[in-house]
C-alpha cells in the first residue's frame, strides 16, 4: 500500500507544448504495473486551455472546480461544470480549458485528468509522457 499525503507531491507549470495561458498541474497518482492510470489535478487561470490533443487509451476528465470548456475536433464547445465527468475515446482529438462565467469574468477551473497510461500525443505527432 502507498499513500501519497497531500502536499508531498511537486507541482509543475503546464508546458508550452501542451497548453496556453497559464496552468497547473498537481501530480495525484501514478498506478505501479501491471495497472496504467496516471492522474493530475489541473488548474486552469482565465484564459488557459491545452493544445488540441489525442490519447491512445483516451482520458477521463472530472470537473472539480469552476466552469470550463471542451471540444471534439469537428463538434461543438461544449461547457462542463462541478461534478461532470467528461469520457474522450481513445485517439479523439479534443481540448479543454477554461470557461468564462456570464458575467464575462474569467474564473479558475480545477479538473482531475485521469489517463490509461500518461500518453498525449500533440496535433504535431509528438508524443509525451
Amino acid at each position: 500500500m502507498d499513500i501519497k499525503r497531500i502536499g508531498s507531491q511537486t507541482s509543475a507549470k503546464g508546458p508550452a507544448e501542451y497548453f496556453t495561458g497559464a496552468v497547473r498541474i498537481d501530480p495525484l497518482f501514478q498506478a505501479s504495473e501491471p495497472a496504467r492510470m496516471l492522474c493530475a489535478s489541473v488548474t486552469f487561470e482565465p484564459g488557459a486551455r491545452t493544445a488540441w490533443h489525442t490519447h491512445p487509451l483516451g482520458q477521463t476528465l472530472i470537473v472539480t472546480a469552476g466552469c470550463g470548456l471542451v471540444q471534439s475536433w469537428g463538434g461543438p464547445v461544449r461547457e462542463i461544470r462541478p461534478g461532470d465527468v467528461v469520457w474522450c475515446p481513445p485517439d479523439e482529438k479534443h481540448w479543454h480549458g477554461e470557461g468564462r462565467r456570464l458575467d464575462g469574468k474569467g474564473q479558475r477551473r480545477t479538473i482531475s485528468s485521469v489517463t490509461g497510461d500518461g500518453t498525449m500525443t500533440a496535433p504535431t505527432g509528438q508524443v509525451f509522457r
